[in-house]
């Protein structure tokens, strides 16, 4: 179901990596050459998404992902946004990786379903634009 006011997702333009190393590993210099990345430690892992570019190919990654982001600043309190979006792109059959930060969700996408994905959101009645903060003055 989606929320009274149609939101807008933003397609951020580069490519995306999920590289997994080692729980103690030291947070690798390459993680941090991009704009958006995100770091998460756990006991058994440290997971790094960041552009695939950046990525050394001897790192274990999952590559090929794009990346959409539900635009502006979702408050705390509000209910079911994230599954509000997600939900059409779990009945076309497309596979997603969620990231949420403080102001908003992200959904990994790989390549080969992106365009179905848009087609998924853009039916359920989303608008799906390129990031205009990403692109090059």
């Amino acid at each position: 179901m989606t929320p009274a006011t149609p939101l807008t997702i933003l397609s951020l333009p580069d490519a995306f990596a999920i590289a997994q190393l080692p729980a103690g590993a030291a947070i690798p210099e390459w993680a941090t050459r991009g704009p958006f990345l995100s770091i998460t430690r756990t006991t058994d892992e440290l997971s790094i998404v960041c552009r695939d570019e950046d990525v050394p190919a001897q790192v274990r990654a999952e590559r090929g992902w794009r990346c959409l982001r539900v635009a502006g600043k979702l408050d705390f309190t509000v209910v079911g946004i994230l599954a509000s979006v997600i939900d059409p792109l779990a009945e076309a059959g497309v596979p997603v990786f969620v990231l949420s930060t403080f102001e908003t969700d992200y959904m990994l996408i790989k390549e080969r379903d992106f365009q179905r994905a848009v087609g998924a959101l853009q039916a359920a009645g989303y608008l799906v634009a390129s990031d205009p903060s990403a692109d090059p003055a």
